[in-house]
């Protein structure tokens, strides 16, 4: 490219498979080990190391060394939107694997979009929020109202506790499985860490899955109905 930012060099480490797969891993939020990594890809640990130190170098990546072990995770949130739009695009022109995981059904019902919930229950908490005036929006700006001030308390969420973080409190994000907006920002973080928290539903550990309780689901659905 001769103008503008050099999208091209992001995208030529994102296009690699390996790598692809390694930031793939990293959507959820958490911090991972290389050696994690390296399983999770299904290379060697000198593979994944440098695959790790190319995404690092570009600042697509951050670690930090607790003892013995390199912990891995994104460089921030604007990464996993990015990845979760290449998603959606490869749905849309047909680029999908030919072998599905056997996870793949509990992904698109409901799973972790680095520190808020995505899939079907994402949208449909988004959806009902802003059908029962909870929150509100203009265009691609989406604000809470003063009844969604209320709700989110009632719920149990005390978001002037988290006025140290810069984040916006609500910002819209494209749904790759379901191609419709979820919830993401303060708010959708806060929403997803109370749901766990009441243990209405809990984290796959060997996926981005969110999994629903039937007593989690019927409370969920009472909360944000469709």
């Amino acid at each position: 490219m001769r103008d503008g930012p050099n999208f091209a060099a992001v995208a030529a480490l994102i296009g690699d498979p390996a790598r692809a797969n390694i930031l793939a891993a990293l959507m959820d939020g958490r911090a991972l080990t290389v050696s994690e990594l390296a399983r999770s890809a299904n290379i060697g640990l000198p593979t994944a190391s440098a695959h790790v130190n190319k995404l690092e170098q570009a600042d697509l990546l951050v670690s930090v060394r607790q003892g013995r072990n390199r912990y891995v995770r994104l460089s921030g949130e604007d990464v996993v939107h990015t990845l979760e739009t290449l998603m959606l695009l490869a749905a849309r022109t047909g680029h999908r694997r030919v072998r599905t995981g056997p996870r793949d059904p509990a992904l698109r019902e409901a799973r972790v979009c680095y520190d808020h919930l995505a899939g079907a229950r994402g949208v449909q908490m988004f959806e009902s929020m802003l059908r029962s005036r909870l929150l509100e929006r203009v265009g691609d700006t989406v604000t809470l109202t003063s009844s969604g001030q209320r709700f989110t308390e009632q719920f149990g969420i005390d978001l002037d506790v988290q006025q140290a973080n810069a984040r916006t409190t609500c910002v819209s994000c494209l749904d790759w499985s379901e191609r419709r907006d979820h919830l993401a920002g303060r708010l959708g973080a806060a929403c997803l860490s109370r749901i766990l928290a009441l243990k209405w539903a809990n984290r796959d550990k060997d996926s981005r899955a969110v999994l629903f309780s039937a007593k989690g689901l019927r409370e969920f659905d009472l909360l944000f109905p469709v």
